[in-house]
């Protein structure tokens, strides 16, 4: 019988297209990688895929096996999820992604919590700002703030909490008060911007008298992780948009000032993507719906 590492192993290469991130990825060595590939293409006797010094390809036999050998997975991932569901006690690892500041703030604390009621569950958590291929890096659930693109992926909305334009009090002192978006742009203001391949928060979209409109605004510096743009702005370098939660304290010790008060920025969406075949994962739901009620009661 072909052993089901050897079988995981494969689709990870498949889908990774390179042998040593598949094998940091499912925990193991460059050799162990190289070893179940070809135990796999030796027990089935054809090359599964061509190596070359810069890249691996999988031949046409193995672009037949894939989805034959994801079925195999899923199958077995599910005859494992209704064992556990039966003794109410579920095991395994789950992979979890989270922007960084509600990772670092909201989630993090969580899922130690989680693992004190579900023991036998151990969370591998990604804090990044930057968009993550769920299905590609073969992540179980994926925290996201926006309005995610459609990606066939379940979608479960948590909550809504508001956001808010802020600088420090030296900026202002030195370049004014800003009122609303239009001055944002008219006295050229400082704009600290989230900036990452498929990033949009460099339009900001604000409440106008005409409603929520997007303004094109522009500043000197820009990163992929929130947390330094809030430190540039307490060093009086530019007004961020962020969300309340994780500025409120600074606003409290007068660190950071709201800004632009006629033009609140739209409400931001914390929700969690899933595959659909997760959804029969009852490690997956439990963590879900463990998260959920947790961030709903924080973001209250």
């Amino acid at each position: 019988m072909t052993n089901i590492n050897n079988i995981r192993m494969f689709t990870r290469v498949y889908e990774l297209e390179n042998m040593s991130a598949a094998a940091r990825d499912l925990r193991v060595s460059a050799a162990v990688a190289s070893s179940r590939i070809g135990e796999l293409e030796k027990r089935l006797g054809i090359r599964l895929f061509t190596r070359t010094t810069r890249s691996i390809q999988p031949t046409e036999q193995g672009r037949i096996f894939y989805p034959k050998a994801i079925k195999v997975l899923e199958a077995l991932e599910e005859a494992e999820a209704a064992v556990h569901e039966i003794t109410l006690n579920p095991r395994g690892s789950i992979f979890v992604s989270a922007p960084l500041g509600i990772g670092r703030r909201l989630i993090a604390p969580n899922v130690a919590l989680f693992h004190e009621k579900y023991p036998d569950v151990h969370t591998r958590l990604r804090l990044s700002d930057r968009a993550l291929d769920l299905m590609g890096e073969g992540l179980d659930v994926a925290f996201v703030v926006g309005n995610p693109p459609d990606s066939g992926l379940r979608i479960k909305p948590i909550a809504e909490f508001p956001r808010v334009l802020c600088a420090a009090p030296s900026y202002i002192e030195r370049r004014g008060m800003p009122v609303d978006g239009s001055d944002l742009i008219n006295d050229n203001h400082a704009c600290l911007l989230l900036r990452f391949p498929g990033s949009t928060e460099f339009r900001w979209t604000l409440s106008t008298s005409d409603g929520y409109e997007k303004f094109d605004v522009t500043g000197p510096f820009a990163c992929d992780d929130g947390d330094v743009l809030t430190a540039w702005a307490l060093d009086g370098r530019g007004i961020i948009n962020k969300p309340l939660f994780e500025v409120e304290d600074h606003l409290a010790s007068g660190e950071l000032v709201a800004v632009c008060e006629a033009s609140n920025p739209l409400p931001a969406q914390l929700a969690v993507l899933y595959p659909h075949k997760k959804n029969q994962d009852p490690k997956s739901r439990f963590f879900i719906d463990f998260m959920s009620e947790r961030l709903k009661a924080a973001l209250a």
